[in-house]
């Protein structure tokens, strides 16, 4: 991720820790992302729990890099609503 915003020069991570929060963004989507999976593939192959479940996971790995750039992004606009940057 940059350091700043090439359009508007805003600086992204104002303070040491400042995406702890997207953090907790991003657990909460992979775990309604995994839930979706897991329903799913329970409703189309009608297998045991565990097995459903571990391949939801499995289903989920590509989507977690996108899924962390997107929860910083959402971070940031919460961040920004909440807390605008005064010049």
């Amino acid at each position: 991720m940059f350091d700043e915003c090439e359009a508007c020069g805003l600086k992204f991570e104002r303070e040491q820790g400042y995406f702890l929060g997207a953090m907790y963004i991003s657990y909460g989507l992979a775990l309604i992302s995994i839930l979706v999976f897991s329903i799913l593939l329970w409703i189309a192959l009608q297998w045991s729990i565990e097995r459903v479940v571990i391949w939801a996971v499995i289903l989920f790995l590509p989507f977690a890099p996108p899924l962390t750039c997107f929860a910083r992004v959402l971070w940031l606009h919460l961040d920004w609503a909440i807390d605008p940057i005064k010049d």
